[in-house]
């Protein structure tokens, strides 16, 4: 019984044009090409493997010697008129000879005498040759049929003599439409889950699809389910697949770790599974897109899961999981341990940082760089209630204040002698030009009676101007007019120290504080930074710029790199922020370096007394 059996390939192979799946394109031409009898001499059909190029070869063959459907198509071979040849196994100079010898020969019975030659593109260079006479001009009754499956190692001036058809691979669902009616005809009971996943797993050949449908029959019997149908063909399942991505989702590692460890014990493929990853990874981008389902080839109930899936992903990271797992896919062929390289993949994916954590953490960098920049800008004061009530009581305003400088609100309520008054005014204008904040004090019992003080409180600013003592004029209770006349004279001792200390105007006035500037970055600067600056050596003053000379690009690199915290300790002992300029003046050694050595030691005994001392009393000589 088993010598009678045909395999599904064999036994659902097309007889007539219309038997044949998705090459509509192919058999409308030459269906049209013989009701016109315009029929070429010779054809080429090119593509994949099992989508029916030597199928459509013989039912060509069939049909212009109109050979009667009774014959099956293995049979054609066998009569005079049709002559198959594999070109893998008689791809010499030799069997091309031969053939041309055959092609004299009329058709026994028929029209035409029909060659078929498989795989052509193995033929030699000098067997495409031998081909090329007869081809571009054959006998009336001869025509030539080519397969193959690499069109491009075929001579290009063999393929200018034919009429090249290029067949396309089948879609899943019409391999699935073809298995559905085979299993109607043979009595098989299949879900169509396990029907999607041998159309998939035959990557567009019909062919092969019937193999595998051969091996689930031969496995599971005539009731084929969708378990024992895995473990038939050892392919890889949604159910991982999406279990795989669950783990992502819910980034637990010790789940993700047990699968691998699962897959590994049944014997499955880390290659195939990265490859089955990649597919329902891009499946669940289009369903997070939602408009182009057409594009998954599943049936409509993992549609809908794919959809739910989707929704726990953004668009972005499915992206990124789709790059690690596609480049994994092509490095796990060349690592020593794939099993290692996969558990490291799923870790990635696991804990991965999800886009929506990055929008989170850059939205919340945005909020805090804009409150900073509010910080960092210096407070409008504006008039209170109180302070425009204590202005108005008194009747009494600075002479100074004007409209533009708002920042500058004073409230000042009868002063108690006239020249404290001028003393205020006198003040207000030395720092006109400043940028000062005044803060007022407008909480004031009306019952005091004594007159308000003035304290001065300094202000460390950031510009490049000098720290310059900022008055913070104000009411204070209890404070009596004596403590008011010292405040104000120890005050105006501050202001002309200042003053002072910004008359810094030349090299010498730098060169003065120089001293006490090296001892600041002795006890507060880095030790590297300390002895580069001792090396240095003034150059120039340009307005607050300081010009500086060293003898490497070294010394240069850390004056330049600490330039902010040089400028500070500068201001520190001088009051006056000053910008260091470095440059390099490399020291002349090359002078000395042709000094020789008896000048050298008489250069020595001039410095050191006491080596001139022994060389006189002992006649001592230098010996090179």
């Amino acid at each position: 019984m088993a010598n009678n059996y045909r395999a599904l390939t064999r036994t659902y192979r097309p007889q007539t044009f219309d038997d044949i799946v998705s090459q509509e394109h192919v058999t409308s031409t030459l269906k049209n090409a013989i009701k016109q009898n315009r029929i070429s001499h010779a054809y080429m059909f090119c593509g994949p493997r099992g989508v029916g190029k030597t199928t459509m070869a013989r039912v060509l063959a069939r049909a212009v010697n109109e050979i009667d459907q009774d014959i099956d198509g293995e049979a054609l071979n066998q009569t005079l008129n049709i002559v198959e040849m594999d070109a893998a196994s008689n791809r010499k100079i030799e069997d091309v000879r031969q053939l041309k010898e055959v092609v004299r020969v009329p058709p026994q019975s028929g029209n035409y005498k029909i060659f078929i030659i498989d795989e052509v593109h193995m033929l030699t260079k000098e067997a495409f040759n031998a081909l090329l006479k007869t081809l571009e001009e054959p006998p009336a009754h001869a025509i030539f049929i080519f397969a193959t499956t690499e069109p491009h190692k075929v001579l290009p001036t063999i393929l200018s003599r034919v009429q090249r058809f290029d067949f396309r691979r089948i879609s899943v669902e019409e391999i699935v439409d073809r298995l559905k009616h085979i299993c109607s005809n043979e009595e098989i009971t299949i879900d169509d889950e396990s029907l999607h996943i041998i159309a998939k797993k035959a990557d567009g050949a019909l062919r092969d699809a019937l193999g595998l449908m051969d091996q689930a029959i031969a496995f599971c019997g005539m009731n084929i389910s969708h378990d024992e149908l895995l473990k038939a063909l050892n392919v890889i399942g949604n159910d991982l697949l999406f279990e795989f991505t669950d783990a992502v989702q819910n980034r637990d590692s010790s789940t993700g770790l047990n699968l691998i460890h699962r897959l590994m014990k049944d014997g499955a493929d880390i290659l195939e599974f990265l490859v089955s990853m990649t597919e329902h990874i891009r499946n669940l981008y289009i369903a997070k897109q939602g408009v182009n389902m057409h594009l998954v080839e599943a049936t409509p109930e993992t549609k809908e899961r794919y959809k739910a899936a989707a929704g726990h992903f953004s668009e972005e990271d499915l992206m990124r999981m789709l790059h690690l797992v596609s480049d994994a896919q092509i490095k796990i062929k060349d690592v020593q341990q794939p099993r290692v390289h996969f558990e490291i993949l799923m870790l990635k994916l696991i804990h991965m940082s999800r886009s929506n954590e990055l929008k989170k953490l850059i939205a919340g960098l945005e909020e805090l760089k804009k409150n900073g920049s509010n910080q960092v800008a210096p407070p409008k004061l504006e008039k209170t209630p109180s302070t425009v009530s204590n202005t108005e009581t008194n009747g009494h305003t600075s002479s100074h204040q004007t409209e533009s400088t708002p920042k500058r609100d004073i409230p000042v309520s009868e002063p108690s002698s006239n020249g404290q008054e001028n003393f205020q005014n006198e003040l207000h204008d030395e720092n006109k030009e400043s940028d000062h904040r005044f803060a007022s004090v407008n909480d004031i019992p009306e019952s005091e009676s004594n007159p308000p003080s003035s304290t001065y409180e300094a202000d460390d600013d950031d510009d490049d101007d000098d720290s310059i003592i900022k008055p913070s004029l104000g009411f204070a209770k209890g404070i009596s007019s004596s403590s008011n006349t010292n405040s104000v004279e120890k005050e105006t001792s501050e202001v002309l120290e200042t003053k002072k200390a910004r008359s810094i105007t030349s090299l010498q006035d730098v060169e003065a504080n120089w001293n006490e500037y090296l001892n600041q970055l002795k006890d507060n600067a880095p030790q590297m930074l300390y002895f580069q600056m001792m090396r240095v050596q003034l150059k120039d003053l340009k307005g607050k710029e300081l010009l500086i000379s060293t003898d490497s690009e070294f010394a240069t690199n850390i004056v330049e790199e600490n330039q902010q915290l040089l400028s500070t300790y500068f201001k520190e002992v001088t009051g006056v922020f000053m910008r260091m300029k470095c440059i390099v003046e490399r020291a002349e050694t090359k002078e000395k370096e042709s000094i020789s050595p008896y000048e050298r030691f008489k250069e020595l005994q001039k410095k050191d007394p006491h080596l001139q001392t022994i060389v006189e009393l002992f006649g001592a000589e230098l010996e090179y």
